[in-house]
């Protein structure tokens, strides 16, 4: 991805040095193919996809940890800490990859719907965080509020992204931001609200089958970014999507299960079957529309 002299937003809260946490290897970048903006993504069906992490409140990435990010301190107190050249070069990763969502949605909004996008901040952290939905650690993963209309990273999870699941490169971190994003769209959108008050009443099982709903969705306007990001800036490099998709598909409620050597409960699932993710972040892709990304079907 090309991003390195480009605008970046001036919509982040940066938080990181003021929890110490022991670094990482680096804010890595990748190549790898490219489908052009002319090309659609086709899934084999014979070959299950994978699925994306994110969440609206914390989840881990870790099988062992997948729950509502709790716990964790606020994140002062401990001082300082000086950012080494890998945390600026993510820091300003982010804040250009944010404005290109800025951009990518207030076209969308007003082409489709006619309205204006206000867009959401992004917090970056490091370890752990205090949001209005309450604490969350770096383990809980990237997550969005939107009680405060902020979504929240520990860049140090680029790392892990490439380190624990070997999804390198830059898209596959942009990916993680888009995604987060996505959920800021929902929010805009209403669709937040009205699963929340869908799941009021319901069981564990049916709580968790309507937030599948809310994830694919995410992960559909992850790929109606990309799509249209290549579009209006053309800074997508050869691979980009690859990675993004290589991305997704280390992660998933059934593949985090599976690789912790638990049996597979769909009925806990709460970002859908890897099949599904790669299937709705291709929708969007392909489709490029905020109206492809229906996963409430009305």
């Amino acid at each position: 991805m090309q991003w390195r002299g480009r605008r970046g937003s001036s919509n982040i809260e940066d938080r990181r040095g003021e929890t110490p946490i022991s670094r990482g290897s680096g804010f890595g970048r990748g190549t790898g193919g490219f489908p052009g903006t002319g090309r659609r993504i086709s899934l084999p069906r014979s070959k299950a996809g994978w699925v994306v992490f994110l969440v609206v409140i914390g989840i881990s990435f870790f099988a062992s940890q997948q729950e509502q990010g709790g716990g964790g301190g606020g994140g002062g107190g401990g001082g300082q800490t000086p950012l080494s050249q890998s945390d600026l070069d993510a820091g300003q990763f982010a804040s250009v990859v944010l404005a290109d969502t800025e951009e990518v949605w207030a076209r969308q909004f007003q082409q489709e719907l006619g309205r204006r996008y206000e867009p959401p901040t992004l917090v970056l952290f490091s370890g752990a965080v205090r949001s209005a939905c309450g604490g969350a650690s770096a383990a809980s993963g990237p997550f969005y509020c939107p009680a405060d209309r902020k979504a929240y990273l520990d860049t140090e999870f680029f790392d892990a992204l490439e380190r624990e699941l070997g999804a390198g490169g830059d898209f596959a971190a942009a990916y993680v931001i888009a995604h987060e994003v996505g959920h800021h769209v929902e929010n805009e959108l209403g669709v937040l609200e009205r699963a929340q008050r869908m799941k009021a009443g319901m069981d564990a099982a049916g709580a968790n089958a309507v937030q599948v709903k809310v994830e694919l969705m995410a992960d559909c306007l992850a790929g109606v970014w990309a799509q249209q990001a290549q579009r209006m800036f053309d800074s997508l490099d050869e691979g980009d999507v690859d990675e993004a998709l290589n991305a997704a598909s280390r992660i998933g409620d059934d593949t985090l299960q599976r690789e912790a050597g638990r049996a597979v409960r769909p009925e806990t699932f709460q970002h859908g079957t890897s099949e599904q993710r790669k299937t709705w972040f291709a929708r969007g892709w392909n489709d490029a529309t905020i109206a492809a990304c229906d996963t409430f079907g009305g």
